[in-house]
């Protein structure tokens, strides 16, 4: 048998030709020879290899877009006709800057004048660069680029290694991001289950037809800010959410969650969001062929920025001392916080969250206001002291 064919006499690759080269003190192995592809030969190929990995579950489709869409950019700012395999850390570094000050299109509508920490120039109202979170998040995505370019041969080193240039975080999240409190998550979710009344004023078939839609919307505006208030799932879970998804057992309804690798979860709901789950189905307007659970008036599934809209709809309700605004990322670190510090057992809520594993969950626990004070008031160092006090005060002065 031919030493290049397998035992069912499929032909094998030739054995990859390594090269040994000293550096300092250390010894590496480097590919002998590599394939030079330019910046844009190479950067489709990786985007090909990320977008099917969607098709095992490797990935999920937004995971990967999110590569795709970085990848593009670093195409453009390193200059789609370079070869890969002649990129210096120098010019990953300058890539990397270049995209910080790259301005971030989503925020042209920042308040004048407003400073929010991420990039925003002070009394002009125009972004003048993106935020050290999108910057984190462009430098993994590149790095994922070149470790593939490594293994795959295109390269001879990983210029990464050689990079300087990493966003410096400003203050973390911001405010809208973070956990609300549990005056403001209680004010939200009384505001979801207390509608507000349609004008009175409304009048005529056209006006009643709208208040019956409104009806609709409200019940739904309900189960998605409770959903996410209690549950705390990621947006593309929750409009990914199928009516076939919850089921019940021995009394208790549960959501079969669909997250992000392909894997599922099942989560209990509590008693009051299953009222309104049940509550929303009872009045779901979708035919017998839609299988979306959260459906827009016109019946067609909810889309992912329509979620924002719904919570911002719901908090105009909530009284002003107890509103903040929040996004559904913030819902979903307020779940993570309020269980946390309630006792809840930590792996619990990394599997209500749907984490691999429990470093990732400390991202999400935010500081809740009296934290310290409750900490610091019952000390584990001095409740021994404490007790022999409160005995020494009741024993009196006859004692």
């Amino acid at each position: 048998m031919s030493p290049t064919r397998g035992a069912a006499g499929r032909r094998r690759p030739p054995p990859r030709r390594l090269l040994s080269v000293r550096v300092g003190t250390v010894s590496i192995m480097l590919p002998a020879q590599v394939n030079r592809l330019t910046v844009q030969e190479a950067a489709d190929r990786y985007v090909e290899l990320v977008r099917a990995k969607t098709v095992t579950g490797g990935l999920s489709p937004a995971t990967a877009e999110v590569y795709a869409r970085d990848v593009a950019t670093f195409v453009r700012l390193a200059g789609p006709d370079r070869v890969l395999d002649d990129l210096t850390g120098e010019d990953v570094d300058a890539v990397l800057l270049a995209f910080a000050r790259k301005p971030d299109e989503r925020r042209k509508g920042d308040v004048k004048g407003k400073d929010t920490g991420t990039g925003t120039a002070k009394g002009t109202g125009t972004s003048t660069g993106q935020s050290a979170a999108s910057q984190a998040r462009f430098r993994r995505s590149v790095s994922a680029l070149f470790r593939h370019a490594a293994s795959a041969a295109w390269v001879h080193l990983d210029p990464m290694a050689a990079s300087s240039v990493r966003a410096r975080e400003r203050g973390g999240l911001r405010p809208e991001r973070r956990a609300l409190t549990r005056e403001q998550a209680e004010g939200l979710i009384e505001a979801a289950g207390s509608p507000a009344a349609p004008p009175a004023e409304a009048a005529g078939p056209a006006a009643r037809r709208r208040r019956r839609a409104d009806q609709r919307t409200e019940v739904r505006d309900a189960l998605v800010v409770l959903l996410l208030t209690t549950l705390g799932p990621r947006v593309s879970e929750l409009v990914r959410a199928n009516v076939e998804d919850f089921y019940t057992n021995d009394g208790l309804r549960y959501w079969r969650i669909f997250g992000k690798g392909g894997r599922t979860r099942d989560v209990p709901l509590p008693d009051a969001v299953a009222a309104a789950l049940d509550a929303y189905l009872a009045v779901r307007a979708g035919g017998d062929g839609e299988k979306a659970l959260l459906l827009s008036w016109r019946g067609r599934r909810l889309a992912r920025g329509d979620v924002q809209a719904v919570i911002d709809r719901v908090q105009r309700q909530v009284d002003p001392g107890r509103r903040r605004a929040v996004t559904p990322h913030g819902l979903r670190h307020t779940t993570a916080t309020h269980l946390l510090a309630d006792g809840t057992d930590m792996d619990a809520v990394r599997r209500v969250l749907g984490h691999s594993d429990l470093s990732t969950l400390g991202r999400y626990r935010d500081d809740l206001p009296g934290e310290l004070e409750v900490a610091m008031g019952s000390h584990p160092l001095l409740r021994r002291r404490r007790g022999q006090a409160g005995r020494d005060g009741q024993a009196g002065p006859d004692a």
